[in-house]
């Protein structure tokens, strides 16, 4: 097991959240829960599976919603709320323990992204669990039934759910993952478009062949590579493909980000115009939460499973879903989708056609 320090952690949420490809929640609320921890002199310990014993029951803490445009009608509708003061994700994981009886060994990310891989490693701390080092998207993913969890048929119940206005509730049952999305969604959408979920709650010896093994790592190495190139006034791009196996797709202007909250997800299309060696191109993408499907001048380019990232190029920052505004100058690049969304059953859930798009995948390598 391995302590990790401040840097530690803020080189892995970076690596969370440029695989994160626009989605994954906050980057910078995340370094805040992690600093709020810290101060407070929580331990943050990250172990492999063969550390821990194979009766451990690991959980799943996670945010499910949307960011949505916070208009004075919305501000209405919660306006006679009381806010609770614990973050509700710690909340959950108390009454999943109260519920099964039972105390919980460690959490896992159920995605990569700087805000939900932050949320899950401050459920540890705060809590006393350790972090383990897998995740079953080995990406950020927009819905519940993106995961390997799913892949391998275990039960995302029972589910914990608790929103920021302290309203928690266990759902016991569902039909499956999809119905799970349904339901989950619905309740985020009437919480301000977020809900604290713990779930699929599995021992250390079952989760160990149904995630992702080393996905914690490997945010980490892809953290660090950022960082570095950043610090040498290396060129980051350059840096993160490398590092990631993966390659540079597009540099441009962003002229347009069309976006709103559909059925709590956020939803949108960004418009780039080529610069330097694409100047004439033209490049769009979908996202749905994630950076989804992209074109070319017109034509389908790189999509689902593989990873369409966007930095901003004067702040050399990662780009969050929806912020690509207009006059950004961008570069955006592809890295590889994990194996386990490139099988069939992974594609069956997690290709364009599963967004409706009429085209099979194309791997970037």
């Amino acid at each position: 097991m391995k302590k990790l320090e401040r840097q530690d952690i803020i080189d892995i949420l970076y690596g969370c959240t440029i695989l994160g490809t626009g989605g994954g929640g906050s980057l910078v609320r995340g370094i805040e829960l992690i600093d709020k921890a810290l101060a407070q002199n929580k331990a943050f310990v990250l172990a492999d599976f063969d550390e821990l014993d194979g009766d451990d029951l690991i959980a799943t803490p996670y945010s499910c919603g949307a960011i949505s445009p916070d208009t004075e009608e919305e501000k209405a509708k919660y306006q006679h709320l009381p806010v609770s003061k614990e973050v509700p994700h710690v909340t959950a994981l108390k009454e999943m323990e109260d519920y099964l009886g039972q105390e919980i060994k460690a959490v896992i990310s159920t995605e990569l992204g700087g805000g939900n891989t932050a949320v899950a490693f401050y459920t540890a701390a705060m809590s006393g669990k350790v972090i383990v080092d897998g995740d079953p998207a080995g990406r950020s993913v927009p819905g519940l039934q993106h995961s390997t969890y799913y892949l391998n048929n275990l039960s995302i119940t029972p589910m914990a759910l608790c929103n920021m206005f302290g309203e928690s509730l266990i759902v016991s049952n569902v039909v499956d993952d999809f119905r799970a999305e349904t339901i989950v969604r619905a309740l985020a959408v009437v919480s301000k478009n977020s809900i604290a979920v713990v779930d699929h709650i599995e021992k250390a010896s079952v989760l160990k062949h149904a995630v992702i093994n080393g996905a914690i790592t490997h945010a980490w190495n892809i953290g660090k590579a950022f960082r570095l190139a950043k610090e040498n006034n290396e060129d980051i791009v350059d840096a993160v493909v490398t590092e990631g196996n993966g390659k540079l797709l597009f540099e441009g202007t962003v002229t347009e980000n069309k976006w709103d909250t559909v059925d709590g997800f956020t939803v949108g299309d960004v418009f780039i115009d080529g610069t330097e060696d694409y100047q004439g191109d033209a490049y769009r993408i979908w996202y749905q939460n994630e950076n989804i499907i992209s074109w070319k001048n017109d034509a389908f380019f790189v999509t689902v499973p593989d990873l369409i990232c966007i930095f901003d190029k004067k702040k050399l920052e990662p780009v969050l879903n929806p912020y690509c505004d207009a006059g950004l100058e961008v570069a955006v690049f592809a890295l590889p989708a994990p194996q386990e969304w490139t099988t069939q059953a992974g594609l069956d859930i997690f290709e364009p056609k599963s967004f409706g798009f009429d085209v099979d995948w194309t791997p970037i390598v």
